[in-house]
């Protein structure tokens, strides 16, 4: 099976956007890298072909629009094999030149700009009970100066020599079916109709400049790790006056030192000693909402669970919150003072030696009642 090509743009680590110049000065400087006269690594001489291989096709501009448009199909003459992503009033627009005032309309036509995503810690505490954070995003945003028209404030934009103001160029081509005429990008104004003549000082005739803005996101109570927060409006500005793309946080959660999130509720493990465990007393457990009063029952094994009602995570899209579970560990002194020594042996002579077998079920088999409460 053959391997699938890569992207040229990856190939040569560029933008789209990338520039000519761009192109030329990033393969340079990769194939003096990748000449096999120079670099004895194993994959050097493949390497090296792909590079020349991707600069040859994003070098010329004929070539480059073609691949924008249908990818490694489009680079290798005749017709594009690959029409995923086509319908047939495109397929016939491009190779038969149909419908070239739709085309050309729609690459003029506004287009929403892409949405950005940012990651964002939060501690756990944070998550439970919600908070306001400040952040910073880099994105590309319209020049002040031109307003995103990439042209110098009075003067125009010219009319694009290559395309005559149609956005797109057109070549009557010969088959043993006759001749047909194929629409493709002009690869002077990239469908635009028109070009800068005298590029803002300002963006340099790019239309953006990168910017950094701080951004309030409220984060509501009850939130968890992936949750992901839409600020509508805040990604990349949209082209021909098309709506900004989406911001969209999305949230990490830190552990706690002691509690467990399951769902709405809270799981926290509270140990305590063998006289607690045997006499019953009134212990203290910590919860997110500060200290409560725990009654221990005498007679208390290891893994009872007892529920602190409400005092869970609060629900995110409807009222109240889940319970707190505290789940009990019987702690057995891994060293004695002389004098527990001897009132553990005194204690010990009153409970006798018999052995009590216990089910197979063990500890953590209880842990998995605890979590499916």
């Amino acid at each position: 099976m053959a391997t699938a090509k890569r992207d040229y743009y990856d190939v040569l680590g560029v933008g789209r956007q990338s520039s000519g110049d761009e192109i030329k000065k990033v393969y340079r400087r990769l194939a003096r890298e990748y000449h096999p006269d120079v670099n004895k690594s194993a994959d050097a001489e493949s390497r090296f072909k792909e590079i020349n291989e991707a600069y040859e096709v994003l070098s010329d501009e004929q070539k480059r629009a073609a691949y924008d448009r249908f990818g490694h199909a489009g680079t290798q003459g005749g017709f594009a094999t690959d029409f995923s992503g086509f319908g047939f009033g495109d397929i016939f627009e491009e190779f038969f030149g149909f419908g070239g005032v739709r085309g050309a309309a729609q690459r003029r036509a506004p287009r929403r700009g892409a949405d950005l995503r940012y990651d964002l810690t939060i501690t756990f505490e944070e998550a439970v009970f919600g908070v306001e954070k400040e952040i910073e995003i880099e994105r590309p945003e319209a020049c002040s100066k031109c307003h995103g028209s990439g042209a110098e404030p009075g003067t125009t934009l010219i009319r694009c020599s290559t395309c005559n103001g149609a956005g797109e160029v057109r070549r009557v081509q010969q088959s043993i079916l006759g001749s047909f005429v194929n629409v493709t990008t002009c690869p002077a104004c990239h469908g635009e109709g028109e070009t800068v003549g005298f590029p803002c000082t300002q963006c340099r005739g790019a239309k953006y400049i990168r910017a950094t803005r701080t951004i309030n996101v409220k984060i509501p109570a009850g939130v968890d790790g992936g949750t992901q927060i839409r600020l509508a409006g805040e990604g990349e500005p949209g082209e021909r006056g098309g709506p900004q793309g989406n911001l969209y946080v999305v949230l990490n959660v830190l552990p706690h030192p002691y509690f467990r999130r399951r769902d709405d509720n809270i799981v926290l493990e509270l140990g305590i000693n063998v006289a607690q465990a045997a006499l019953g007393d009134e212990v203290s457990a910590p919860t997110l909402d500060g200290d409560e009063t725990l009654k221990i029952p005498p007679g208390t094994q290891t893994g009872k669970v007892f529920r602190l009602r409400n005092k869970g995570v609060p629900h995110l899209r409807t009222s109240g919150r889940g319970d707190q579970l505290v789940v009990v560990d019987v702690m057995i002194p891994a060293s004695l003072t002389a004098e527990q020594r001897r009132l553990f042996k005194e204690l010990s002579k009153t409970l006798g030696k018999e052995v009590i077998p216990q089910s197979d079920r063990t500890f953590l088999d209880k842990l998995k009642d605890v979590f499916s409460l």
